[in-house]
């Protein structure tokens, strides 16, 4: 699943289920989220404990007794499976972040965690995007991670930016990487959506930086 040719950073990048309730005529029915999410940290942690995503990820996720799930490296035989809270959000599509706090930390030996991007991304640089896609061909429904490599921011706001990369539903809370003047990869964005063709939004950590670097630690 991880060839030795792959960037090392995508270890980071982890599959997230949120089990939920939905609403139809009044009825109540079970609904589980499968997206992804990232794992973060301070440069010299020597362990990460935090995740971010998206806010519609967690949307219908209403009974704290059900927990979430973030995994990462599955179906890899040494997969690190760990339960984890919610501690901020943006609370609407429009402001589609959210930022989780692991029960248990991850070793740095284990898994890299990314860097946050320390400003706006290089619009004239290529970003990658990558996540656990549903689509059942590239992403075996959810079981692969899918990585468009090289492409291109095409609009960029605070709240909501737009590029020309390949995202599949399912990747929706995945990692936007862009690499720093010496090589180093950095976060500098989460999956919003995608119509798994060639156009996909996502949220600039530029716009809930602050809110990442509150909690940190």
């Amino acid at each position: 699943m991880y060839s030795t040719d792959a960037p090392q950073w995508l270890r980071a990048v982890g599959k997230l289920q949120v089990p939920g309730y939905k609403y139809h005529d009044g009825r109540r029915s079970h609904h589980r989220e499968d997206c992804s999410a990232t794992l973060v940290a301070r440069p010299t942690s020597a362990s990460a404990n935090t995740i971010i995503t998206a806010w519609h990820c967690l949307e219908f996720y209403r009974d704290l007794s059900k927990p979430i799930t973030f995994t990462l490296l599955p179906g890899s035989g040494g997969n690190i499976a760990v339960e984890a809270y919610r501690l901020a959000d943006g609370g609407s599509m429009h402001a589609d972040w959210a930022i989780l706090r692991l029960y248990q930390p991850i070793p740095a030996h284990q898994v890299n965690a990314m860097r946050i991007h320390p400003e706006r991304a290089d619009p004239d640089r290529p970003i990658a995007m990558a996540g656990y896609s549903r689509d059942s061909a590239v992403g075996s429904n959810g079981d692969l991670l899918t990585f468009d490599p090289g492409c291109a921011i095409t609009f960029q706001a605070l709240g909501s930016s737009d590029s020309n990369c390949t995202a599949h539903k399912g990747a929706s809370g995945g990692a936007v990487t862009q690499l720093s003047a010496s090589g180093e990869p950095r976060i500098c964005g989460v999956i919003s959506q995608g119509d798994g063709v060639g156009l996909s939004t996502f949220v600039p950590v530029n716009g809930f930086r602050t809110a990442i670097n509150q909690h940190l630690q």
